[in-house]
């Protein structure tokens, strides 16, 4: 069994500990959280919840740490810390910041003998390994990237900080004739209001000047202002009766051409369809954490990010079974 430690327990560590049991390999030892242990309900009866501070008396009794704060402020810190003490895995998704982390959990985890994968989830993630394998096999084509329809954390945080909001939620959509155009392989050139819109459910606090509200939503740089955005002011009883769940999903496509004189055309896609964001990215990080304890058992140690996996490393099954189910 792979003894596995959950580092933060919200909606990302609550889905990693539903992962664990769907693993017959993995077991979870304990849950580190910065709340009071007392007040933290986990739902294996088996493992422990300590404090966040007392991670190091576990050096020797947790295989690999799955770590599950954000990519703000905790991972940045977090997973080159932990990367020291054990075998770690992040969902760290800060594109531009990529491999400024890769360099800082690199030297920690070489200095400790560990083996730290990054940037597990599925952007980056999975999406990252079809972009790479369908530009290797097309190299004379365009890749296009399209999330939605899905809920975008970090947008909802953005809406509900504005004053006059007490909660909201955006989901981000792409568009269906710039999916359609990229299907029918006219290769188009998109802008980003092109590719996207988005959709804000927002409940007001009391008092609120609704129209004050959605301008500043429309106009907020990096957020909105580059995208169509519709904005509902609905209740609150509204907004936990049909916006209470985390879906998001997306498409990454190619579209390339062979032949000697490029006379044939073919395209690449690939979907996710999600119900929940964070348990499915829970079940990725799941499966590089069995990839991590091997990598580790074989002695190898620093920074990795999902190009650096063969694939066999990420399945239970070993190389006769997934040679006689899957190849």
């Amino acid at each position: 069994m792979i003894k596995i430690g959950i580092f933060g327990y919200g909606n990302l560590g609550r889905g990693v500990e539903c992962a664990i049991k769907q693993n017959d390999d993995l077991e979870l030892a304990a849950v580190f959280t910065r709340r009071d242990p007392e007040t933290v309900t986990i739902l294996t009866e088996t493992a422990e919840v300590c404090r966040a501070e007392d991670v190091e008396s576990w050096k020797d009794k947790i295989d690999v740490m799955i770590l599950c704060g954000g990519s703000a402020t905790d991972l940045p810190v977090q997973s080159p810390k932990l990367a020291e003490m054990f075998h770690i895995v992040d969902s760290f998704d800060t594109h531009a910041k990529i491999p400024e982390h890769f360099a800082n959990v690199d030297a920690a985890a070489k200095k400790g003998g560990k083996v730290g994968i990054i940037s597990v989830g599925w952007d980056p993630g999975m999406f990252s390994l079809n972009r790479l394998y369908a530009s290797a096999v097309l190299p004379d084509g365009k890749d296009y990237t399209f999330w939605g329809k899905g809920v975008s954390q970090g947008h909802s945080d953005a809406v509900r900080r504005i004053a006059g909001v007490k909660d909201a939620k955006q989901y981000t959509i792409p568009v269906e004739a710039a999916l359609d155009a990229v299907r029918g392989g006219e290769n188009p050139e998109l802008s980003t209001r092109e590719k996207h819109t988005r959709e804000c459910f927002v409940v007001l606090e009391d008092g609120a000047d609704a129209a004050k509200v959605e301008e500043e939503i429309k106009t907020m740089p990096n957020y909105f202002a580059d995208y169509d955005t519709t904005v509902h002011f609905i209740s609150e009883e509204e907004l936990k009766r049909d916006h209470s769940g985390i879906p998001h999903g997306g498409f990454v496509l190619r579209s390339g051409k062979t032949g000697w004189e490029k006379e044939n055309n073919h395209l690449i896609e690939y979907r996710l369809k999600l119900d929940s964001n964070p348990e499915f990215t829970s079940s990725v990080l799941a499966a590089y954490a069995r990839a991590a304890y091997r990598l580790g058992e074989e002695g190898q140690s620093g920074c990795k990010t999902v190009f650096d996996i063969a694939p066999a490393y990420l399945s239970a099954k070993d190389g006769a079974e997934l040679r006689a189910s899957m190849l």
